[in-house]
């Protein structure tokens, strides 16, 4: 017996066919535009990873009629040699490499403050008592009685003080851009021109808003006992314009002016130019008056003294006081308010940051018994 199928039926399998084959052709699209995108991708990686040079320019004119014209076409062109010796030629190309380290010339410090006494005040009017004379004593015998006897006299010693300042600028530009720290190399060379400054105002300050230094003290050739106070005491050289044919019995006297209780701790202080003349000053002997350290890291020494060298000390001419021979921590004295202080101002001057920088310091001679001075003179 045959069984007929319904007309529906046939219709419904028709449908689903027509939906499958539809599918397919979706599905077969959809691989081809996924290659399609997988093939870009491709591409568009490959020119990432060539290398790119900052703010490169779509290809040159030249270039462009060289690709065109020679490798498409064959036909011969005309070509400028690449080079990095000319911006235009491809100088542009080459990157300029700086070195972070910046050179500079090297510029003299003088050492009074490593040999002096630096006290720490908290106001700008710091004083000290130095005390003239000691207390008298007598003898008596048991019985006897006891009159009074003197009391210390005191001086104050009121240094002289001045505010260093510095005040250097660089665009705001310039601190983001530059290729090392701006502000830590300004920082160095403010410190390196305070110590400068300082230093030559220690030797030869005027005392008017600077420190006094210690050769801008009255000088005498009296000694201890006659002397005024605060006035230094210098040896003459024996000569109108250097040292006479026994110098070194002029540097023994200048030693021996000094009291015993300070030479303990006495050392010369002299610039480059005259210490190269007094090295080769002989005595009777033959021998150098020189002594060249025995050990590294120990001093070299003039009559059994250390040389300190000062490029701020003057040289050796007529007047001059080219010399010092002392013990500088009894007597000079260095007095600083504060240490460097430093405030950026990027408002004042805009577009460009200020480094204000300030400093208050001030010296002078503290005990005039403990530093001498040779003087070139007959």
């Amino acid at each position: 017996m045959e069984m007929n199928t319904p007309p529906e039926a046939l219709d419904a399998s028709f449908d689903l066919v027509a939906r499958q084959d539809a599918t397919d052709q979706a599905v077969e699209a959809l691989r081809t535009d996924v290659d399609d995108v997988k093939s870009r991708l491709d591409r568009v990686s490959r020119a990432a990873a060539r290398p790119v040079l900052e703010g490169a320019a779509p290809a040159s004119p030249e270039l462009k009629g060289f690709v065109d014209g020679y490798l498409r076409m064959g036909r011969e062109a005309e070509l400028k040699s690449i080079s990095g010796a000319v911006p235009g030629d491809g100088g542009y190309a080459v990157p300029r490499e700086i070195d972070a380290m910046i050179s500079s010339r090297l510029r003299n410090i003088s050492p009074i403050r490593s040999i002096a006494q630096v006290v720490q005040t908290g106001s700008a009017g710091y004083r000290k008592l130095v005390t003239t004379g000691g207390t008298s004593s007598g003898w008596v015998s048991e019985t006897a009685g006891r009159p009074e006897t003197d009391t210390p006299s005191f001086v104050e010693v009121a240094p002289p003080s001045g505010e260093l300042y510095a005040n250097p600028a660089a665009s705001q530009a310039m601190l983001e851009d530059a290729a090392f720290d701006l502000e830590a190399w300004l920082a160095d060379e403010i410190a390196m021109e305070f110590a400068r400054a300082e230093g030559a105002a220690f030797v030869g300050g005027t005392g008017v808003n600077q420190p006094r230094g210690f050769l801008g003290a009255p000088t005498s050739a009296a000694g201890d006992s006659i002397r005024p106070f605060a006035t230094l005491q210098y040896v003459g050289s024996g000569n109108a314009s250097g040292f006479d044919t026994s110098p070194e019995l002029r540097l023994i006297d200048l030693v021996h002016s000094l009291k015993a209780g300070h030479r303990q701790g006495a050392s010369w202080v002299m610039n480059s130019t005259t210490l190269a003349e007094v090295r080769k000053l002989k005595a009777a002997d033959g021998s150098f008056l020189w002594q060249p350290g025995l050990m590294e890291g120990q001093p070299n020494r003039l009559l059994g003294y250390p040389v300190v060298e000062a490029e701020d000390m003057p040289d050796i001419a007529a007047d001059a006081f080219p010399i010092a021979f002392g013990n500088f921590r009894a007597g000079y004295l260095i007095a600083e308010r504060s240490a460097t202080a430093i405030l950026r101002d990027p408002f004042t001057n805009k577009p460009f940051v200020h480094f204000y920088a300030t400093k208050r310091i001030g010296g002078q001679v503290l005990d005039s018994d403990a530093i001498k001075l040779m003087k070139i003179e007959a």
